[in-house]
């Protein structure tokens, strides 16, 4: 007997249609849920709304093989023959983050395929990989952030099994995982979930509708959110969930949804006896998001930190354009080293107001995640150009070096331990014509508003742009490319290996800076920047015992003064 339940609190009437056999009416019950019991039934099934004959895949389908469009399968967490009984989880603080699409990550484009590769990742030295969304959309291909089935993998990767392979194996390599999830938007095609009920409410997201949190019938919307999540953490043993931009849920309600959520995971991480972490994408810079709740915030693990990425992205590059104008001083990175944000409160020229808040020092740092390159800060750019396209290998290693040795949680973007070549452009593939050429319009009107050329931008419908995109693993048998990666192995071991170099503590920073030159005590190391295009002999606070790591030859100490080559960094002994 297989029981079948849909919420439709607005429905007169529901059927189930199964494959084959007749339909069967639904019986309402309370809270505007609607069950039937079926003997013997068949794999595929879905819903029909009132006396519409339309079927309609399951708000919450566990599984889409046909595509967002098709009927929902019944799927059986049960079945699957996990190994992974002795993993005991991996805590965010003191991990080294690993950003993949798994689209693009191999030729394949497959959760198996990601698994021939991590191997690789282990030997690079990071904890955790974060998978961009996963969930079901319509199309082939796309980033992800359009997803319209909130339970089910996205059928082209591999379905339920192959993320469930994925994690076990990742696992079995001491590897954790962490899915990118979207709560604030459905995709623009195949979200069947809102003909349900009300699942969208009547603000507005740059993405489309935003969701019901705190209107109408929003008790049922926020549990259709949070059993996702636990879904996610119990069923996928996944380890932690990257929660996309968390400013476009709006929620008036005493508690908000993410304490909510927060609360849950903490009951169910117990449960587990594992970690569990929860990682907020906010464009705020509001720390109450990581905020214990017993101080009154949201109590998530961590949150993401654009600001450490734009203090570093316009030091390396030069770039001041857009959101960037407030950012390229020395005096910036080191407000940003000692206190996470730049903005904090203060004036934002982007956004022509006030923006942030303080972050109070006790704050440990590993709640910030922090990076060069990511999937938004190179994808949209207009031709999703890397920092290898326009840094010299000297100032990549540079920057790698003040990553690896900040008190934040570190992330690399796919294909940065090697400086890859290929680009990571905006891609889609829209089977609609009419929302194809509404993506493809919309996004050079965009850019060109931003001063990009809009003949500059590739067309996202294009499926060169999505294979322009794969990740060149060749690229690791070339010298300058191997370099690289073999740099990013010496300085995670190293960052690994003294401990003073993961300390979260803020207020244990020390930086000073002058003439394009910046010096980070961290404990008993120091870290030491040249950013300048000749050399530079820097007075450090402190006398060096020995060099532990430069980035470049010709780096020589004399007690308390480094000489630094141009576009050179060192991480000394004190």
């Amino acid at each position: 007997m297989t029981e079948f339940t849909v919420w439709a609190p607005e429905a007169s009437r529901v059927r189930l249609r199964l494959s084959g056999a007749a339909d069967h009416e639904m019986r309402p019950g309370r809270g505007g849920w609607w069950r039937v019991e079926v003997p013997g039934a068949g794999p595929d099934y879905a819903f029909l709304l009132g006396d519409d004959d339309q079927p309609l895949p399951d708000p919450r389908s566990r599984w889409q093989p046909s595509g967002v469009h098709g009927p929902s399968r019944v799927y059986d967490h049960r079945a699957f023959a996990w190994t992974d009984g002795s993993w005991t989880g991996r805590q965010l603080p003191g991990s080294i983050l690993y950003e993949l699409h798994v689209g693009t990550f191999t030729p394949e484009g497959t959760f198996d395929a990601v698994i021939g590769k991590l191997d690789h990742l282990v030997d690079l030295g990071v904890d955790m990989i974060e998978l961009l969304p996963v969930n079901a959309f319509n199309g082939e291909h796309n980033w992800g952030y359009d997803g319209v089935c909130w339970f089910a993998p996205h059928e082209p990767y591999g379905g339920p099994d192959g993320l469930k392979r994925l994690v076990d194996a990742a696992h079995a390599r001491g590897l954790g995982v962490i899915l990118d999830v979207v709560y604030n938007h459905f995709g623009p095609s195949g979200a069947y979930a809102p003909l349900f009920a009300p699942y969208l409410g009547k603000r507005d997201t740059p993405w489309g509708r935003a969701i019901n949190l705190d209107g109408p019938h929003s008790d049922g919307v926020r549990r259709f959110i949070t059993d996702s999540v636990l879904m996610w953490l119990r069923d996928y043993h996944v380890d932690g969930l990257r929660l996309d931009a968390v400013h476009a849920m709006p929620d008036t309600r005493a508690v908000h949804l993410l304490e909510e959520i927060a609360v849950e995971v903490e009951s169910l991480s117990v449960h587990l006896g594992r970690p569990l972490s929860l990682i907020a994408e906010s464009d705020l810079n509001d720390p109450r998001l990581i905020t214990p709740r017993e101080a009154g915030g949201y109590g998530l693990q961590a949150q993401w930190n654009d600001d450490a990425h734009h203090a570093l992205h316009t030091l390396l590059t030069g770039e001041r354009h857009g959101y960037y104008g407030d950012f390229g001083t020395l005096e910036c990175l080191a407000e940003v080293l000692s206190g996470a944000f730049f903005h904090t409160g203060t004036w934002s020229s982007f956004r022509h107001r006030q923006h942030g808040r303080p972050v109070d020092p006790r704050t440990p740092g590993h709640r910030f995640v922090a990076y060069l390159q990511n999937h938004d800060q190179v994808g949209n750019r207009a031709t999703g150009d890397r920092l290898s396209a326009t840094v010299s290998a000297a100032m990549l290693r540079v920057g790698a070096t003040l990553l690896m040795t900040a008190p934040f949680t570190p992330m690399l973007f796919m294909g940065e331990e090697w400086a890859a070549a290929t680009p990571w452009q905006f891609f889609t593939s829209h089977p609609e014509p009419e929302l194809a050429t509404a993506v493809v319009s919309g996004r050079r009107r965009e850019f060109a508003s931003h001063g990009w050329s809009s003949d500059a931008v590739p067309d996202p419908q294009d499926r060169q742009t999505f294979i322009r995109s794969r990740l060149d693993w060749a690229e690791l048998d070339k010298p300058e490319h191997r370099q690289m990666y073999d740099f990013y192995r010496r300085l995670i071991a190293l960052r690994k290996s003294r401990p003073e170099l993961s300390d979260p503590h803020l207020f244990a920073i020390e930086v000073r800076h002058g003439d394009r030159f910046l010096v980070m005590r961290r404990g008993g190391c120091l870290v030491a920047a040249n950013l300048a295009d000749k050399p530079q002999r820097i007075t450090l606070p402190g006398v060096a015992r020995r060099v532990l790591l430069a980035t470049g030859e010709g780096v020589t100490v004399q007690r308390d003064r480094i000489e630094l080559p141009a576009e050179t960094a060192a991480i000394v002994a004190l």
